[in-house]
């Protein structure tokens, strides 16, 4: 395994390329016999603060069909009881073209557009963080890989040696026999 670490060190630095935080990284964790993987999705929520935690869920629910259904019920029933029942009591508190419905979906919009983007640029956030980790396990399983075919190259190259031992002491030992043979 060591010489394929030196390998890979020793092509980057005759490229002139330098390794990578995670390449140098996943080296020396595989130097040492220690595993890559981990439980990136964990380690990122344990690190959300509660507002982090409070947008994301602010996202999550302004993005489902609870939140759109609840949002047209709420918009039907501001249009019918402005429009329908306070119109013949004849005390509007919003009258069509319902200015302050406007208002406040414009306070909501405002509100709701800066939460999803955060919540979205975690999500990248985590994303990337995902990419690496998969990055490092790849480039650890490379390099296992690499490690497990000179380990193969190896006892197949003892194997030949053997075998061409074995094969040149058959040949002594033919030998010998046709020289008893030829002298009896």
């Amino acid at each position: 395994m060591n010489s394929v670490i030196d390998e890979l060190r020793a092509q980057a630095q005759a490229s002139g390329n330098k390794l990578s935080r995670s390449e140098q990284r996943v080296i020396d964790r595989v130097a040492r016999r220690l595993h890559v993987s981990r439980d990136t999705q964990r380690a990122y929520e344990d690190a959300m603060t509660f507002g982090e935690r409070l947008a994301d869920r602010i996202a999550a629910f302004g993005g489902s069909w609870t939140f759109i259904l609840i949002f047209l019920g709420l918009l039907a029933a501001w249009v019918l009881v402005n429009t329908v029942i306070l119109s013949r009591v004849g005390t509007q508190f919003d009258p069509y073209p319902y200015v302050f419905l406007n208002l406040i979906l414009s306070m909501l919009a405002a509100i709701q557009a800066p939460v999803i983007m955060m919540s979205q640029n975690r999500q990248a956030t985590k994303d990337r963080a995902a990419a690496e980790h998969d990055y490092e396990v790849n480039l650890k399983a490379e390099l296992e890989i690499l490690a497990l075919h000179q380990k193969v190259d190896a006892l197949r190259e003892r194997q030949w040696i053997e075998l061409v031992e074995m094969q040149r002491r058959q040949i002594e030992l033919l030998e010998r026999l046709l020289i008893d043979r030829s002298s009896d």
